[in-house]
């Protein structure tokens, strides 16, 4: 299991390196270069040559890279010119970083506590009435723009029915204490509450528009990972031994099945921080998902440098869990 480890943190690794190198040669194609993207296209040439000087430009590129990487792993991005004049990224993006990772672990949550149930009862009822409205409701799911549903939702539970709130992360005159930036942890640790229960509510809606998709993923890979695991000898060879359906589903059915489907909740992790730019956008919640969108909207490249490297090392780190908990789970894989 520790060389397995290794192995694994040796890729990610080398990942980051390569994510790294992509990040620094996108820097480099952007029109007019860093300088432009920082000072606009009417600075003076003076300003120009200081500036590049400063960041090192006028040095050969593997000089460049090698500043680069240096600043970048002491998280030294610069300052943001458009989502927060003026302060610095990385603090840009760890401010808003606990209101996209609580959305998305409630989103994930939401997809895994009834897609896995709902997908293995379908796979047992092959044909009934729960399988053919399972299989519509994924199919919905997946075809309904996340921004689409997010718009619907807000409008007909917040604004018609006024059940749940519109937009934000709590309520404007809420008087809670801040401790972690995470709102329902915070109201939990301080025992405030009523204050983590206003964070809840708000979440409802963003997390159900943002979970439509993994949950429509995780629903067909747990239906069709327990409906190829049903038809195995092994499985018929444990009816034919005496074996209780408790027993046989539990100890041969689901561990089995649950191979795929581990691999396919990490892959959604990507897609979660991806939809959350469009679901923080329509219920006005301040997290990385605005940030990207109005970085791009101002040119905020120190921010969205940040941004890309975080997101696609949280995605990386999901994944190295992933594989780790595919290890446990199938101790043959160890030894790939």
């Amino acid at each position: 299991m520790l060389r397995f480890t290794i192995r694994r943190l040796a890729q990610l690794a080398l990942v980051v390196v390569v994510l790294s190198m992509l990040l620094f040669a996108w820097l480099r194609m952007l029109p007019g270069g860093p300088v432009s993207a920082l000072l606009g296209d009417r600075a003076t040439p003076e300003a120009r040559a200081r500036l590049e000087a400063d960041l090192g430009l006028d040095q050969p590129i593997f000089v460049q890279y090698w500043r680069f990487l240096g600043r970048a792993i002491t998280g030294d991005f610069g300052t943001s010119t458009g989502v927060q004049r003026g302060s610095p990224a990385l603090e840009v993006f760890l401010t808003r970083f606990p209101a996209t990772l609580e959305l998305s672990i409630l989103a994930l949550l939401l997809a895994v506590v009834v897609g896995i149930p709902l997908g293995y009862l379908a796979a047992r009822k092959r044909g009934s009435w729960l399988d053919n409205v399972s299989i519509t409701w994924s199919l919905i799911g997946v075809a309904v723009p996340v921004f689409f549903l997010a718009f619907l939702l807000k409008f007909v539970f917040a604004i018609q029915l006024g059940a749940l709130p519109a937009s934000g992360r709590q309520d404007v005159g809420l008087n809670a204490t801040r401790v972690t930036g995470f709102y329902i942890l915070d109201g939990l640790l301080t025992r405030e509450f009523d204050a983590a229960w206003n964070s809840f509510v708000h979440l409802i809606l963003p997390a159900i528009a943002l979970s439509t998709i993994p949950f429509a993923v995780i629903f067909r890979i747990t239906r069709a990972a327990v409906l190829d695991v049903m038809d195995e000898d092994y499985v018929r060879t444990a009816r034919a031994k005496g074996l209780t359906g408790m027993v046989i589903r539990r100890r041969h059915i689901l561990h089995n099945a649950m191979l795929p489907v581990v691999t396919t909740i990490g892959l959604q992790t990507g897609a979660l921080l991806a939809g959350a730019v469009l679901t923080e956008r329509v219920f006005n919640i301040a997290g990385v998902g605005q940030a990207v969108a109005i970085g791009f909207q101002r040119k905020d490249f120190p921010v969205l440098q940040v941004v890309i490297l975080a997101s696609a090392m949280v995605y990386v780190l999901v994944n190295l869990i992933v594989d780790l908990s595919y290890a446990l789970i199938d101790p043959r894989l160890r030894t790939r």
